[in-house]
């Protein structure tokens, strides 16, 4: 009966244990987000009335998905707050352009406590290759 309990209790502690999920790799993410694409010369700001989407990319970026344009900003600093769970606030000033020289406070959702502030990069532009015969 001792050993009984003894591994009833073994079994119940390690299901009890949080499972370890795989190691993220950030730089492989963000690889996969512009796969297929080139960089182009980086720009200062971007139109947010283009952009479908943003997501984060785990303490290294930010994705804008702009339909035939994606463009990537890595925060100047703060990039260790980055959390794909966590929801970006942004506040523009006049104008529907986000710019190297605006922030970004990063909420949690549940809490709704900010958990950081990026000050924004430059916006690098990946564009799909062109395919195609030449003529």
């Amino acid at each position: 009966m001792r050993k009984f309990l003894a591994v009833l209790a073994g079994t119940l502690v390690l299901t009890a244990l949080p499972a370890q999920a795989a190691p993220r790799d950030p730089e492989a993410e963000l690889a996969r987000a512009v796969q297929g694409r080139v960089a182009g010369e980086p720009v200062d700001c971007i139109d947010l009335n283009r952009v479908r989407s943003s997501r984060i990319i785990d303490d290294t970026a930010i994705v804008y998905d702009a339909g035939s344009v994606v463009y990537v900003n890595r925060p100047r600093s703060g990039a260790e707050s980055l959390d794909r769970w966590d929801t970006m606030v942004t506040r523009l000033w006049g104008s529907s352009r986000l710019c190297s020289i605006d922030t970004v406070r990063l909420v949690d959702t549940s809490s709704r406590m900010m958990t950081g502030v990026v000050f924004l990069g430059e916006f690098v532009p990946y564009r799909r290759v062109q395919t195609g015969a030449a003529n």
